[in-house]
């Protein structure tokens, strides 16, 4: 079956042609890219159209999945200063986000700068990114790690803010095959991921990358340096750091068609190459039609051979009402949604960082049931250092999540929600909010004995209750009670997953009652795998 062809991208994609200069060259001031040609796009059922996404139904191999590791990985990570140094090496003055008026302060990250390589007008994330070599990545044997920790699929960064590819682009010098590790570090990914039986992802920041790099573009107010141009004022560095802004471009994305056909033609390249099973948009959906013709070229590249339906997830920022898969950054859904949607979340700071603060196993698998519990997905970045390896802290947080799943996967994997989420104080008192909407991905209000929560067998008759602190003498779970109407069938058995003993249980009215075996092994969230009758 043949389908209408995506005719949009001719008209939007009319611009004039221009060469991409090498490195050394005596100007290599950015220009639109080439014009893609209508033939170029995937075929296919989808169209640009709001209704046509509406089309979209989310495959399930991620709804199965629930569960992802991310690497938000690359030469930011150089000087060990945590997420947006290629920006903050420019703020030698914080501005207030609320006034718009200058704080008075230096940002640490331009402060460390300053002191360890030199003021940016000589030495700028340009120069950062040679000295990013990761001299000990191992993808296979940090793939296997992800695998047994419980990974179903794997997301690799793609490009980040900084417009530096981790690809093997022929668009963009700026790329970690030519410079930096002289890698290509997402087809490395890839391959590890597909010998592993991980489905591939990857993530794309670009889109906000144009008035992000603003800070590049200007000069220290104050001090020794003031009005000393940074190097991001130099033309021959502006396919790195982009053009200066006209005015009133300042949001989070740009509004300039040269910038959005760049952006375009990016982002084609790194889906045209890899063909990921996932493709992440570290924004809103971007640039209104831009962003719709590639979601449906995306699309249509995965539906080859399935007429109407794709196999391939895009997740952006913004409610999906059936075009895509949401994303919550740094928050959790605050119950059931109706569509898969999913958290994205990293165990420390975007990017490595001296002394940095991780998650704990247990936070991580609290989290993980509860937005399972919700119809959502985890995606969880685990910190590199720069020489592309974990440290003893990470690796001891994947190995406790490893251990806990190997003895409750069956409770998380290939599950669906129940008919209510979960129970206990949580429900009504974890009300902090999240970062980008939701709840908070890890509350800072410990959870007690009495909350619990669901996931269900996809046929019904197995209910998972995960119980999230240490009971006393017996687990109650109310929701479940002879009074109550939840069940709809009666209980015929009950286990704790990973214990082989014979237990104790019944069904009061106000609650299904487990009695606590003795010598029941600690557990960073209790599993009872309740089975109904026929």
């Amino acid at each position: 079956m043949r389908f209408p062809q995506i005719c949009s991208f001719a008209a939007f994609l009319v611009v004039s042609p221009a060469c991409l200069l090498p490195v050394g060259a005596a100007d290599s001031s950015p220009a639109a890219p080439p014009p893609i040609p209508a033939s170029a796009i995937a075929q296919g059922p989808f169209q640009p159209t709001d209704e046509s996404l509406a089309t979209y139904q989310c495959p399930e191999w991620f709804r199965d999945a629930k569960f992802g590791i991310w690497s938000h990985w690359g030469p930011q990570a150089v000087p060990r200063q945590g997420d947006w140094y290629a920006r903050k090496v420019y703020q030698n003055t914080i501005y207030d986000r609320k006034t718009g008026l200058p704080t008075g302060k230096q940002d640490p990250a331009n402060a460390h700068h300053v002191k360890n390589y030199g003021h940016p007008s000589k030495f700028g994330y340009k120069d950062i990114i040679p000295l990013w070599k990761a001299e000990r990545l191992d993808v296979d044997q940090l793939m296997t790690l992800y695998k047994k920790a419980g990974a179903r699929y794997f997301v690799s960064m793609g490009t980040h803010h900084d417009n530096f590819f981790l690809w093997k682009s022929k668009l963009h010098r700026w790329n970690s095959v030519n410079m930096g590790p002289k890698k290509d570090i997402v087809g490395l990914w890839q391959q590890a991921a597909k010998k592993e039986g991980l489905k591939f992802g990857v993530s794309e920041h670009l889109g906000a990358s144009f008035t992000w790099f603003r800070t590049a573009h200007g000069a220290d107010e104050a001090g020794p340096m003031k009005g000393v141009p940074y190097d991001g004022n130099d033309p021959h560095y502006a396919d790195l750091y982009h053009r200066p802004r006209a005015e009133g471009d300042t949001g989070w994305l740009t509004n300039n068609p040269d910038d959005q056909r760049q952006w375009l033609a990016s982002i084609k390249e790194l889906v045209d190459a890899y063909h990921p099973d996932l493709l992440y948009s570290d924004s809103s959906m971007p640039f209104g039609d831009v962003g719709r013709s590639l979601i449906a070229h995306f699309y249509n590249q995965g539906a080859a051979g399935l007429g109407d339906k794709t196999t391939v997830v895009y997740n952006c920022k913004q409610d999906a009402r059936g075009k895509w898969v949401r994303d919550i950054e740094r928050g959790v859904a605050e119950g059931i949604r109706p569509e898969p949607w999913q958290t994205d979340t990293s165990i420390g700071d975007w990017y490595y960082r001296t002394r940095q603060k991780y998650m704990k196993s247990g936070e991580v698998v609290r989290m993980l049931v509860d937005i399972v519990s919700k119809n959502g997905n985890l995606l969880l970045n685990v910190v590199q250092t720069p020489e592309g390896d974990l440290e003893p802290d990470v690796l001891a947080i994947l190995d406790g999540i490893a251990g806990w799943i190997a003895i409750n996967g069956e409770g998380i994997y290939e599950t669906r929600p129940w008919k209510v989420f979960g129970e206990g104080p949580s429900i009504t008192r974890m009300t902090e909010k999240g970062h980008f909407g939701g709840l908070k991905d890890v509350p800072a209000t410990p959870y007690t004995p009495e909350d619990y929560r669901f996931t269900t067998s996809k046929d019904g008759k197995t209910l998972y209750a995960f119980c999230f602190a240490e009971p006393g003498q017996e687990f109650r779970v109310t929701s479940l009670g002879g009074k109550s109407d939840l069940p709809g069938k009666a209980i015929g058995s009950v286990e704790i997953l990973g214990h082989s003993g014979k237990l104790d249980w019944r069904q009061e009215l106000d609650a299904l009652v487990v009695t606590k075996p003795a010598g029941l092994a600690a557990s960073e969230a209790y599993g009872l795998k309740i089975r109904f009758k026929e």
